[in-house]
């Protein structure tokens, strides 16, 4: 990585087995091994699209903390911050391939007493993240340990010279037995520039029922964004102390497996803020981020080709309406001469 980062991600990564078949846990007799983790999910994202990103965690001294490093340095994220603990294990989980929304989603994590949840002040130094443009964090390293709710809390702490801060919610109720999450959540997101939340997590944690009601709650940050999951996602940008309020709704999408989105809208909102875009372009190029994501079995996918994005989230109200995306979206040739409406046909069946 030539230069300073533009991103650096701190957070858990995990070693993550996919079904080979739908169906109960119980009933799958085999499964595909991948990476997973928000934050090295945004890291390998970004660092697909031609950003310098350096990924910040702890990884057990086991084969699958080797898999982790190889598979996420492949990306051309930068590694060289992670450490290796002889002592803890690299976690790892299995899912199904049902909606995390519905009850048919099932997820079994082996992560309690990992490698990363090992991770504090004193083992993640501010030095390894400080020299980013953005440090992107999210709630689901607070839950993980005290240790590690120390770190974000270092992280998070106002002082000369950080980087822009931008922070996922990202709530899971299961990491949270303590009922801690409504109040830690508010705190960390309170600090940050950026932040995004979903409105049913919002509703969860905070009864907070729109995004006014969100907006309310967290007038802090620069920047923050209320996703609908299918609907639109509402973007309140602060300026001399009044707030810019964009909606930009969802392409339709043919949806192969619901996870990872989040993580990947997060991405391609980053890197289109990286490149100065208006607003409305960045929450477009999210979206799309996401449909990559939706539009693969994992939970990582490679974002679409920069002309092509740029292209889509150009489109005018109207076709951007009609859009379409199925499977292999990104990879199609959508050459449709100048008529930007054409570009509704971007779908694969």
């Amino acid at each position: 990585m030539a230069g300073p980062p533009e991103v650096v991600c701190v957070g858990e990564s995990m070693v993550t087995f996919l079904p080979s078949r739908p169906g109960r846990l119980a009933d799958v007799p085999a499964f595909t091994r991948a990476v997973g983790g928000a934050e090295s999910n945004v890291a390998c994202s970004l660092a697909a699209a031609g950003h310098r990103v350096r990924w910040v965690g702890r990884v057990g001294t086991d084969g699958f903390g080797d898999h982790l490093l190889d598979t996420i340095a492949a990306y051309g994220v930068d590694t060289g911050a992670v450490r290796r603990d002889p002592h803890r294990p690299t976690g790892v989980y299995f899912r199904t391939d049902a909606d995390r929304a519905t009850d048919a989603h099932e997820v079994i994590y082996y992560r309690a007493g990992s490698a990363a949840s090992a991770m504090s002040p004193a083992t993640v130094p501010y030095a390894t993240v400080a020299d980013a443009r953005i440090l992107h964090l999210t709630g689901i390293t607070a839950a993980l340990s005290p240790d590690c709710r120390a770190l974000l809390d270092e992280l998070t702490r106002p002082r000369p010279g950080r980087p822009a801060l931008s922070f996922d919610v990202n709530h899971r109720p299961a990491l949270w037995p303590d009922g801690e999450a409504p109040r830690v959540l508010l705190g960390l997101a309170g600090r940050a520039d950026l932040v995004f939340v979903g409105a049913d997590e919002a509703e969860r944690l905070w009864g907070a029922t729109d995004p006014r009601a969100v907006r309310a709650l967290l007038p802090e940050p620069a920047v923050l964004l209320v996703k609908g999951g299918e609907g639109p996602v509402t973007a309140f940008e602060r300026h001399r102390g009044t707030d810019t309020v964009t909606v930009v709704p969802a392409p339709r999408v043919d949806v192969v497996a619901a996870v990872g989105a989040g993580d990947a809208f997060a991405a391609g909102f980053l890197s289109a803020t990286l490149r100065g875009l208006a607003m409305a372009a960045r929450l477009r190029h999210g979206h799309l981020a996401a449909a990559a994501a939706l539009t693969v079995p994992g939970d990582l996918a490679a974002p679409p080709r920069r002309a092509l994005a740029d292209r889509l989230a150009a489109l005018d109200a109207d076709a951007w309406g009609r859009l379409h995306l199925g499977p292999g979206w990104t990879e199609a040739d959508t050459a449709a001469g100048s008529d930007p409406a054409a570009d509704e046909e971007v779908r694969t069946r």
